[in-house]
């Protein structure tokens, strides 16, 4: 249940929604399920990781480093050399993307269930979730394969989106017929001998509707709509034309030499708003209960809003601080930045790169303010130490969606929902786990995807946290029941 709803539905949700919905989505249905609040908050972060790059249909990239790097006078020289388009090159910089996470996001399914057997078990056992790896292999490659394919040929909009679609379906229908199901069920032990501390507020026999029912057809159809629109928007060229034919500009902003233009009917907004319509009538919503959706996700909206109301400015005076648009002469303040990471790092930063985004996603609480903020920034360090910088970027891409476990924005929302507020700071005891391995293994694969495998500090940093995991598998396999333990010691 874990993997399926958290891992495979909660990416399907990051590529369509994003800014923390996965976790606020998948805690209440696993509480519904019999899990304990705080384990069901735990699985909606963990899977807040390796789908995130591209959530929103691709908000994270496309926006986040995109608008990070626009307007830069170095990406611009980039580019020329390399003889590609802005956003083929924000293309390029997704694939990355991609390549790392399916890498690194290869072991989440599995960390995500020795997790719960550990923490949440019986017997605390972290061994036990070893048990299902060949199902949490499988069910991770069936989400990364397409999300990188997708990637590959789609583009940043949709791996996240179709990898999720694609991983879902394939596993329930896989599972449907037994294929590498485990043979012994996990079981959470009686909910009277839960600590106080897993439980938020909130009784899942209370809050769960029983008495209403849905046919699989109309639970999906307004998801399955998402799906279709944004991908038919995005390759068939002349809905393209039209779609991207109505802009608005914005000429001269502020008496500046700087323009832009909006168009309304190409963001995956209005795709969400259609399929929104969409699903109230064939839900065959209520108008109060149309209200109340509306209600609800204006309250999620506004946190978001907020935080991009003020980021996004701020990208923008760092971006445009250069020599080019005042008359101070002093370079940019991004530049001055990657000057002084470069000198105190070398070649190095590749394996700090990813550190970086996590701190911002942690900070911000969004992988797309992350980016927007340091994006320039680490492309800047890459070109002073010499590297391919759209590779520094893609680092930072990956490291803050590794952080996004932690993100305190995300873990008051996801525990909001099942009524577990004051108890962040076990979430984030429990989920910083994710994030620290995340950036163990983004940075050194950086390194390796600049310089390759061989006699380097890359591939060394590879070979021990290899090492680490093998060592951490071992003394799984070797560990003894709490109770046992507890026995021993009376």
């Amino acid at each position: 249940k874990a993997i399926i709803i958290g891992w495979l539905f909660g990416s399907f949700i990051e590529g369509a929604s994003g800014f923390g919905t996965p976790a606020a989505v998948i805690a209440p249905l696993l509480l519904a399920l019999g899990f304990p609040a705080m384990a069901a908050v735990m699985v909606g972060l963990i899977i807040q990781s390796t789908p995130v790059s591209f959530g929103a249909v691709g908000t994270p990239i496309i926006i986040g480093v995109g608008g990070g790097l626009g307007g830069d006078p170095a990406v611009e020289d980039r580019m020329a050399e390399l003889g590609v388009t802005f956003p083929e090159f924000v293309a390029s910089i997704g694939f990355e993307v991609a390549l790392m996470h399916a890498i690194i996001g290869l072991l989440i399914p599995l960390f995500l269930v020795c997790m719960l057997t550990g923490f949440f078990g019986p017997e605390r056992r972290f061994r036990d979730g070893l048990a299902v790896w060949p199902f949490a292999l499988y069910a991770s490659l069936a989400m990364t394969v397409p999300y990188v394919l997708v990637a590959r040929f789609l583009g940043p909009e949709f791996p996240s989106l179709v990898g999720g679609l694609i991983g879902l379906t394939l596993v329930m229908f896989t599972s449907s017929r037994g294929f590498l199901m485990p043979k012994e069920t996990f079981e959470f032990g009686p909910r009277a001998s839960w600590p106080k501390r897993w439980m938020g507020t909130i009784d899942p026999t209370e809050a769960t509707d029983t008495s209403a029912r849905m046919s699989i057809v109309r639970a999906w159809t307004p998801y399955v709509l998402v799906a279709v629109l944004l991908v038919l928007s995005r390759v068939i060229e002349p809905l393209t034309n039209f779609l991207t034919g109505v802009a608005i500009p914005f000429n001269n902003i502020l008496g500046t030499e700087i323009s832009t233009a909006v168009q309304p009917l190409y963001l995956p907004g209005f795709i969400f708003i259609v399929a929104s319509i969409a699903g109230y009538l064939v839900h065959r919503m209520k108008r109060r209960q149309i209200v109340e959706t509306w209600k609800i996700s204006g309250g999620q909206l506004a946190g978001t809003a907020v935080a991009l109301l003020f980021a996004v400015p701020l990208v923008r005076i760092l971006i445009q601080s250069g020599p080019e648009l005042n008359d101070s002469g002093l370079p940019s303040m991004p530049v001055v930045l990657a000057e002084g990471a470069a000198a105190l790092t070398g070649d190095s930063w590749p394996i700090i790169a990813p550190w970086i985004g996590a701190l911002g996603a942690f900070i911000a609480g969004s992988n797309t303010v992350s980016n927007l903020t340091f994006a320039q920034f680490q492309f800047s360090t890459g070109s002073t130490i010499g590297v391919p910088p759209e590779t520094i970027v893609a680092a930072q891409a990956v490291g803050g969606a590794g952080g996004n476990p932690i993100a305190i924005h995300n873990i008051v929302a996801a525990s909001a929902t099942v009524g577990l507020l004051g108890r962040e700071g076990d979430l984030l005891r429990k989920t910083i786990i994710i994030t620290t391995y995340y950036c163990l293994a983004a940075g050194p694969l950086a390194y390796v995807f600049i310089h390759g495998l061989g006699l380097n500090l890359g591939t060394f940093m590879l070979i021990l946290l290899l090492a680490t995991l093998a060592l951490l598998v071992g003394w799984m396999r070797r560990q003894r029941p709490a109770t046992e333990l507890l026995n021993t010691r009376v």
